[in-house]
């Protein structure tokens, strides 16, 4: 088998454009013509032969014409029945789109006029709420039905806590579960497709079942013939491709169309985002060229117990790894029957991710959900004594030095409490304006803007929950809406792991709450500015040992070090809570940077 050479794939991105069907169609019909144009002249007479009869050919030639004809009409009948039923399979598609965006829009249309011809409060709540739910259900179908691109869609807005209502986001919960399962024979077909051999010439063992499915792909448990190695294949979902472009053209129509009608919320964002990413994430080259990139970056690293499944080959649409097993990070049974302390799964976890963010030249994974983490005991290892897991790597992004450098400013001024310098790096970060500050704030911490001005540190109540949903149904949505369609793309991203970091941390259920996970993070922030210090001393005319220059080494290494010692000592202190059986989790204003 030819397969692509592991030193290459770093090399590789897809430049291949998407085909319609209708240039598809008129292939056909090109190669239909073509074809017919060869048959006249294959079986016409010479200029001779057109002024007398031609002889009568030998009844075994008429039937071989006859079953030749036949043959060829056929398969002319079921290429075009096949272009048929595709047309007639997008134009379903997209008619599930349009009918339930006409709907929706009108419902909501409707509601919000109602809602202003009412008087009571709580019941313009209430006609709101039932309005997010109802056109929640609708797409909900939708995107089930359609399937594929819809359901990674389903998926994201699942996620966006920080942006769309609750109705919303709970209603599409169930999307992370419910995805579909491509037939063996659609996979075998595939593989013989894209690389020209049975799955039998390569795998003696090759499971029919998936052992996980996603939207945009299943893993199958496989061995390798030659070296019995237990391996895991993805392989794409056969049909993907074929839909890629009328589904993301369907989801750009969707959001330019809500545009339209409420200009105050401008979704174009997320789908032009989607338009980025989605090509990247259909090439499984680019995902092995990213694993072996990611494995490299962390092997530097020892001491962050992560592990990165081998790449053995890839395709396009298949790739083979080695097969790593483990349990969801949520699956709280098992870790505390392994003896797993909770608390430092969520620091190896704010670890992991802010060594992403904040590390020179590291690759930011930006798809964290909890299907792509899994964790396991370790075997040989003591402390940690668990080791995590990442298996999709699909969607990766590199942090600009620059933003790295403000966005760590940001933080640290967030952490400190320090206002004036929280809006000096948020405009350098995102733009943001002072007006819009409030809530940038909010949706990069996850918090509501008074805690954020007071202390981040302390867990989030049930009514700092409730306080953030209500904000958005008073108004907040179209100005978070408004403002996120503004800053740079990459942010976006950021945010996005940020709020799914969060979230399987809180699905942890730790003893500290968040503050050790911020504690670490200010870490990070603050090995970033010294970097930045010291490279620009290095840029200085003389030596480090240049007095001026050693003044101001000296001068950066304090400033490191006071923030180091700072949250030595704050982890130690939080410790010793541990250890003596009390909850540090309310203990968020102890520290002070």
């Amino acid at each position: 088998m030819k397969c692509l050479s592991i030193n290459s794939l770093g090399r590789l991105a897809s430049n291949r454009t998407w085909t319609c069907s209708n240039c598809r169609t008129q292939l056909l019909v090109a190669q239909v013509k073509t074809s017919q144009r060869s048959l006249a002249r294959q079986y016409s007479t010479g200029s001779s032969g057109y002024s007398r009869r031609p002889p009568k050919p030998p009844r075994k030639r008429v039937t071989v014409l006859t079953a030749t004809a036949t043959a060829a009409t056929g398969a002319g009948v079921l290429a075009f029945t096949d272009e048929i039923k595709h047309g007639y399979d997008a134009t379903e598609r997209a008619g599930r789109v349009a009918t339930t965006l006409t709907i929706c829009i009108n419902d909501y249309r409707t509601t919000l006029n109602k809602r202003d011809q009412t008087e009571d409060p709580t019941e313009q709540d209430t006609i709101l709420r039932s309005c997010h739910k109802r056109c929640a259900e609708r797409t909900l179908k939708v995107l089930e039905k359609n399937g594929g691109i819809f359901i990674k869609l389903g998926q994201h807005l699942s996620a966006m806590t920080y942006l769309l209502p609750r109705e919303w986001t709970d209603t599409f919960i169930p999307l992370q579960d419910k995805c579909p399962v491509s037939s063996f024979e659609s996979i075998e077909e595939m593989f013989r497709s894209d690389t020209g051999e049975e799955l039998k010439d390569y795998f003696s063992e090759f499971s029919e079942q998936p052992i996980g499915a996603a939207s945009l792909a299943q893993v199958h448990l496989a061995t390798v013939k030659e070296s019995g190695q237990k391996v895991a294949v993805k392989v794409q979902h056969p049909g993907l491709a074929q839909w890629a472009p009328l589904d993301l053209a369907l989801t750009r129509f969707t959001f330019t169309t809500l545009k339209k009608f409420f200009p105050e919320y401008d979704l174009e964002w997320l789908s032009s985002e989607m338009e980025v990413s989605l090509p990247q994430e259909l090439d499984f080259q680019l995902e092995a060229a990213n694993a072996i990139r990611t494995k490299e970056y962390f092997a530097q690293i020892p001491e962050i117990p992560l592990v990165i499944p081998d790449v053995i080959w890839a395709k396009k649409r298949i790739l083979v790894m080695a097969n790593e097993s483990g349990h969801r990070l949520d699956d709280l049974e098992y870790l505390d029957s392994n003896h797993i302390d909770r608390d430092e799964v969520s620091a190896t976890l704010a670890r992991i991710f802010n060594e992403m963010i904040f590390g020179k030249n590291a690759p930011l994974h930006c798809d964290p959900h909890g299907g792509n983490l899994a964790i396991r005991k370790a075997t040989g290892r003591r402390h940690p004594n668990f080791e995590i897991i990442i298996y999709d790597h699909g969607l990766y992004r590199d942090i600009p030095e620059s933003l790295r450098r403000s966005y760590a400013k940001m933080w640290l001024a967030v952490i400190d409490g320090d206002m004036p310098a929280m809006k000096r790096y948020a405009h350098e970060v995102a733009g943001i304006t002072d007006e819009q500050f409030p809530l940038f704030a909010s949706a990069i911490t996850g918090r509501d803007y008074t805690v954020v001005s007071s202390s981040i540190l302390k867990s989030r109540s049930e009514e700092e929950k409730k306080t953030m949903s209500h904000a958005l149904q008073e108004g907040l949505l179209s100005d978070l809406v408004t403002m996120l369609g503004q800053v740079p793309r990459i942010i976006l991203l950021i945010l996005k792991t940020n709020d799914l970091t969060r979230s399987l941390d809180e699905n942890l259920h730790t003893r500290q709450g968040p503050m050790r996970s911020f504690m670490i993070l200010a870490r990070y922030c603050a090995r970033t500015v010294f970097r930045e210090q010291v490279e620009e001393i290095r840029e200085r005319p003389g030596s480090l040992l240049w007095p001026g220059n050693a003044l101001r080494f000296i001068a950066a290494w304090m400033g490191y070090l006071r923030v180091e010692l700072k949250l030595e000592a704050f982890e130690l202190w939080l410790s010793v809570k541990r250890m003596v059986g009390m909850n540090t989790a309310h203990y968020g204003s102890a520290v002070s940077l």
